[in-house]
């Protein structure tokens, strides 16, 4: 199956200063909902809407598009009947729209001088050694 995502509406909103850094310990919760599966031709068209908040609330982003899906019939017509249903989309769908959605948020977050909504590698700091004990045994 081949998912390809088409992004379009962005929004972004700081709340307060924009010389002001964020507080530290900031959360980020990102929300992906699947509005619809609807056919197209030979493929299937997924609306979505994207929204991530931030804890404190410094600032919001939300994001809309749609993805397009396509690939062998019978599981294109699955993924119709399992959101018929109320079935989770499948991981590779939500995967691939979450992707896009944080790459566009995260140079959106640069320009609002907020932290970006995936997690940076971090550096762990060196332990302080111990103190090299004498060893008893032989």
């Amino acid at each position: 199956m081949r998912v390809s995502v088409r992004i379009s509406y962005i929004s972004g909103e700081r709340f307060g200063e924009h010389d002001n850094p964020a507080p530290s310990g900031v959360r980020i919760s990102t929300n992906v909902n699947v509005v619809g599966v609807e056919p197209k031709g030979e493929r299937l068209a997924v609306p979505f809407v994207v929204t991530i908040g931030y804890t404190p609330s410094v600032a919001q982003i939300s994001l809309k598009g749609q993805a397009v899906l396509s690939g062998e019939k019978a599981k294109l017509e699955r993924i119709r009947d399992d959101y018929k249903k109320r079935r989770a989309p499948p991981p590779v769908l939500l995967q691939t729209i979450t992707n896009a959605s944080l790459i566009e948020a995260t140079i959106l977050s640069r320009t609002l001088n907020i932290p970006p909504p995936i997690p940076l590698p971090s550096l762990s700091r060196p332990r302080p050694k111990e103190e090299e004990k004498p060893s008893y045994v032989g």
